[in-house]
């Protein structure tokens, strides 16, 4: 793979995420300007993530019957569309709209790049280029967060919708074409899950996704009822989750290596389920950043050795498995993003406990969900 062609992929990963994590934290500013309650605001959360998860389905299958450069083509041109209609949208139905439509083409993007690193890209080298891909995602989020507590909520929207435009000019000029990879199409999910290792990967994933964002799409809201917090304040602990992620990720990896998966798929466990009691508590602003910082550890090396357990399936598996990865994160995180609305519009503690009580099932039930190869 040409390096050009890696910068691309990664700046469409940056692109992507820009504002992916920054649309929790101005769920308050959006609902003041709206004049509407951020629960009925903080739908724009899964009514993102749950067309996400449901498109990267088909990206996989979809990239061996066409070109993958033809397929980001038009993928990221629609969905900076979809950016720029939420940047000035005049309503909530509008923003609702262009949400569902980012998650609906910005779904290719993950599912894709896995797939094409898979394949061009040495195995001895892949980790370093997972990496680095997925470290571009990170960058990119901690910067929307950062700025979404210092400039209109609109412009979230309306930089990643500018730059995807310019990256659509970027891919047509100097993506590759693909098309000698493509044979035919063929969804081969009911083979894949025939894999029983695949299915329990992906059950774990499945429900650990959906405690994930229960409870980090609507820390916004929470830091802004229950600690009187300001945007600025709000993006400020919301961005720290992303910033401790990037480091979460390197120490995630290293550890999987070092001390096995499932040890610290259950160390990241641990840490979150620490971080989710202590947030029940009427903590001071410098506790509850450190909180932050444990919070994005903990799901991040969980994730990190998660990740590593998937490239050990087999490689037939490759092209289904990513575009699972994301499926399932998204359709389980949408989900999830959804009942913690439910759960915290009657009680923080209740929806706290709830999820907590999830991840110390988890926590004890995956020796036996997630057995080595």
């Amino acid at each position: 793979m040409k390096r050009s062609t890696f910068i691309i992929l990664c700046l469409e990963g940056a692109v992507l995420s820009f504002n992916v994590a920054a649309s929790a934290a101005i769920i308050p500013s959006i609902a003041f300007d709206f004049a509407l309650s951020q629960f009925t605001v903080g739908k724009i959360i899964w009514l993102y993530m749950l067309p996400y998860g449901v498109a990267a389905l088909f990206y996989g299958p979809l990239v061996r019957a066409f070109d993958a450069k033809k397929i980001e083509l038009v993928c990221m041109f629609l969905f900076a569309l979809a950016n720029l209609l939420a940047g000035v949208a005049s309503n909530i139905s509008a923003l609702f709209t262009a949400r569902f439509f980012m998650g609906l083409f910005g779904a290719s993007v993950i599912p894709l790049g896995i797939i094409l690193i898979a394949k061009h890209i040495d195995a001895k080298q892949r980790g370093r280029f997972v990496g680095i891909f997925f470290s571009s995602t990170f960058v990119a989020s901690l910067a929307g967060l950062a700025l979404s507590g210092l400039i209109p909520w609109r412009l979230i929207y309306l930089i990643p919708g500018i730059a995807g435009l310019i990256l659509t000019v970027l891919i047509y000029f100097y993506l590759p074409s693909f098309q000698k990879d493509t044979s035919v199409f063929k969804i081969n999910y009911l083979s894949t899950f025939k894999d029983k290792q695949v299915l329990a990967i992906f059950t774990y994933i499945f429900f650990i996704s959906l405690i994930y964002h229960g409870v980090q799409q609507w820390l916004g809201v929470y830091f802004s009822t229950r600690f009187m917090l300001n945007q600025f304040f709000i993006s400020m602990l919301i961005t720290l989750t992303s910033f401790s992620g990037i480091f979460g990720e390197i120490i995630g990896g290293r550890l999987a290596d070092s001390k096995g998966r499932l040890a610290t798929i259950n160390l990241g466990i641990i840490l979150m389920i620490l971080s989710v009691f202590i947030l029940l508590l009427k903590i001071p602003l410098l506790i509850l950043a450190i909180l932050m910082i444990i919070w994005g550890l903990g799901w991040t090396i969980n994730h990190a050795a998660v990740s590593t357990m998937l490239t050990d399936l087999p490689q037939h598996h490759v092209n289904e498995a990513a575009s699972l990865n994301s499926g399932v994160r998204f359709i389980s995180g949408g989900l999830g993003a959804a009942l913690g609305g439910i759960l915290m519009q009657k009680d923080y503690v209740l929806s706290f406990s709830v999820f907590a009580a999830g991840l110390i099932v988890l926590n004890i039930f995956s020796k036996k969900l997630l057995k080595a190869r």
